[in-house]
This record gives structure tokens, C-alpha cells and sequence, in this order.
């Protein structure tokens, strides 16, 4: 079934060719294009990412060294590191960035029924954002402050197989809370927000949108108690409490109550006061979904260290959202064969794997194979022993 086809065409294969063409007839992105197509852009930057390549030509002298593999894996034209870097330059990184929203829909459906540690029917998100920081005499249109230039990665990760369901890339110096203005928020759907995004404003919309929040309360939060509820303070609960804002400004922002929660981490020690809209749920849940906002953190360490989106190959914004939105894409791709494929590795794993087997001929599901290993014990018989004086 797979003579001849190499493991990274049968990854490829599990790409919507036909939503890739319709965003690229959308940006007409393959406008007056003689040689390298946006999909031939896309499977280059692919298998940089795959497979770690540093720059422009070592993709071009990679490439080159497999050129009769390539035909094969969806190539039609020689890979130049010119051609590649004017493409990443002028095609409209829009492109990607739809592409990639595709890829995210059918993960997130492959992982709906997930568990990842909360017994919760709802959906939940995690929102967080990274900063990348670059060179300002190479990126002036990143200038985040006098000498350095950054960009951001602000992520809405689904805590259900955390997959990216949003990514918003801006310069470093819009506020994480402006965010929350692009936002669709989904009814009945929990976000889970760390106390930069502490806006009663904007808050009041993802409430007014039935939607939920969890987020952790200011130590300098003015509001009035008007109701407790019992807790049991062996859990690490101490207190369950409905309240108004009494200030100003936030109760004119914020008029609907809140449901106020103090608990105490029996491991570390630390304390924590939550501030939610949800007065549905048990006092529990809110920690343990607190706790699993970890996972944008690991989220954004893994693709800072095995993707390509701390260094890149081009220096405008176009070719710098085209690479990061690539990289998302090749994320969510290895999320989707992982599922598919039934495979019991990791998403590290997996990516190492296909790093160095990328265009070998042979099934796929025999490259992630791990055969058990067998111990050779040592045939002794035929030893010569010397007796020592």
C-alpha cells in the first residue's frame, strides 16, 4: 500500500488539500506563480520544521540531497532558497493562519472527549500569551521597547488535548487584556485567565456572552460578602463566599455578583483567592482547573524548543507570521496523526522520530513500531578460562 511513498507524504496526506486550495484561491495566493506553489511553500517550511533546519539554504541543501524523493512527497519544482524567501516574503501569511484554524477544527473534534484531570462536561481554555523576543535592528516594525524588538503569541489553548484553538500574534507591546476584546467567547465554555487579564469590563462580557471565568482576585480587591457557604478545610477550601464590588469603577464595570473562593494548597502551602461567575460547579473544581492553566506554559515551552519560532528565515512581519503560523500547523498536524494513528508517544516522541525518518519508504505505522527488546546473555561454554598461578 505505501512501495514507494515516503513517511513524510503519509503525513502530508492527513492535510486537507482541498481547504489548503480554497485559502489559497481566497488570497490568490498562487497568483501569476511559476514555479514553487503556496503548498510547495508549505511543504518546505514543513520539513524545516520537522526536521529542525537552522536556515534558507540549509533547507535548500537538504532538500537537494533527496531530490529524487521528492516528486514523490508533493514536490514539483527545485526548492531555491531565493524563490522560498521571496514567497515567505510577498504571499499573504493569511493564508497560513486559515489554514491552520482548518487543522485546528478537526483536532479539537478528535480530542473533544479527552480527559485531561477535571471531571467537567464543559468545554475549558486556557489564555496566556509568550513573548519572542528579536533583534530590533533586523525586526523595527516588532519595537517593543528603546533597544529591543519582541513579538507575542497570545494562545487560547483547549485543556482537551491542548490544542491552540486561537492564536492572535501581535507586537510586544499590546497588554495581554486587549486580548480579550478579540474574543469569541463560546456559551458555556470555561477560561481560565491568570490575573493579567484581571479587567471587570471585559470580564462582564464573557459573562454577559454565558460564558465563565476563573481567575485569581488582587490583594487589594474592594467588595462586600453577601453570602458563605461551608467548606471542608481538609480539602485545602477556605472559604465559599458570594460578593459584590464595592469600588467605583468596578462595580459600574462589574454590577452582577461574584462567587469569591480561598483555598490553600496542601503541597506547597500557598494561598490562592479565585474570582469565577460560575456559582454552579463545586468549590473543587476551580483549583483543579486552575492547577491545568499549567498547560499553556508547557504549550509554549514545547514549541519554543522543538519547533522553529525562536529564529527565523525571513525578517519581515509577513515572512515571520508565516513561519510561526507553520510552525502551529505542523503542531496541530502531529496532534492529528498521533490521534488517528492511534499512537500510544508522545508528541516529542513523535516529532523525533519523524525527524530522522522522514524520507524513508516504508508504512508509517512500522516507523513508530517498537519492537520489544531481547537480551543476548553470552554463550560462556566455549570460554577459555586461565587458572592464575
Amino acid at each position: 500500500m505505501h512501495e514507494g511513498r515516503t513517511i513524510f507524504a503519509q503525513v502530508m496526506d492527513e492535510l486537507p488539500r482541498y481547504e489548503f486550495q480554497k485559502c489559497v484561491d481566497k488570497y490568490r495566493g498562487d497568483h501569476r506563480v511559476r514555479s514553487l506553489s503556496c503548498y510547495e511553500q508549505f511543504l518546505s517550511m514543513a520539513f524545516a520544521q520537522l526536521t529542525f533546519r537552522e536556515s534558507l539554504r540549509d533547507i535548500e541543501t537538504c532538500l537537494t540531497a533527496v531530490a529524487p524523493k521528492l516528486y514523490h512527497s508533493g514536490f514539483r519544482s527545485r526548492i531555491a532558497r531565493s524563490t522560498l524567501a521571496d514567497a515567505n516574503e510577498t504571499r499573504d501569511w493569511h493564508i497560513f493562519s486559515d489554514f491552520a484554524q482548518v487543522l485546528i477544527t478537526t483536532a479539537s473534534a478528535l480530542y473533544t472527549g479527552e480527559d485531561f484531570g477535571v471531571e467537567l462536561e464543559n468545554a475549558a481554555y486556557a489564555l496566556d500569551s509568550t513573548t519572542i523576543d528579536l533583534c530590533l535592528s533586523l525586526f523595527p516594525w516588532a519595537k517593543f521597547r528603546k533597544t529591543k524588538a519582541a513579538i507575542k503569541l497570545h494562545t487560547l489553548l483547549d485543556l482537551r488535548g491542548n490544542i491552540p484553538s486561537l492564536v492572535i500574534i501581535t507586537s510586544g507591546k499590546v497588554h495581554d487584556v486587549n486580548i480579550l476584546d478579540e474574543l469569541p467567547f463560546e456559551a458555556g465554555a470555561f477560561y481560565v485567565m491568570d490575573r493579567g487579564y484581571l479587567d471587570f469590563l471585559r470580564l462582564h462580557r464573557i459573562h454577559c456572552a454565558s460564558a465563565f471565568f476563573i481567575t485569581r482576585a488582587k490583594r487589594n480587591l474592594q467588595c462586600r460578602r453577601r453570602y458563605s457557604r461551608s467548606v471542608n478545610k481538609k480539602t485545602g477550601l477556605r472559604f465559599d463566599q458570594t460578593v459584590v464590588l464595592t469600588g467605583y469603577y468596578s462595580h459600574r464595570q462589574y454590577p452582577d455578583p461574584l462567587r469569591r473562593i480561598g483555598y490553600c494548597d496542601i503541597t506547597t502551602g500557598k494561598d490562592f483567592v479565585f474570582l469565577t461567575n460560575n456559582f454552579l460547579q463545586p468549590a473543587l473544581i476551580f483549583p483543579s482547573l486552575y492547577h491545568r492553566r499549567w498547560q499553556i506554559e508547557l504549550f509554549f515551552k514545547w514549541i519554543k524548543q522543538h519547533l522553529r519560532i525562536k529564529a527565523f528565515y525571513g525578517t519581515s512581519a509577513n515572512a515571520v507570521k508565516t513561519q510561526v503560523w507553520i510552525a502551529i500547523s505542523i503542531y496541530v498536524l502531529v496532534a492529528i496523526v498521533r490521534k488517528r494513528l492511534n499512537l500510544p508517544a508522545s508528541l516529542y516522541t513523535i516529532l523525533q522520530i519523524l525527524s530522522v525518518t522522514l524520507f524513508e519508504k516504508t508504512p508509517i505505522l512500522q516507523a513508530f513500531a517498537h519492537p520489544p527488546l531481547q537480551l543476548i546473555t553470552p554463550n560462556t561454554e566455549k570460554q577459555l578460562y586461565f587458572q592464575g598461578f
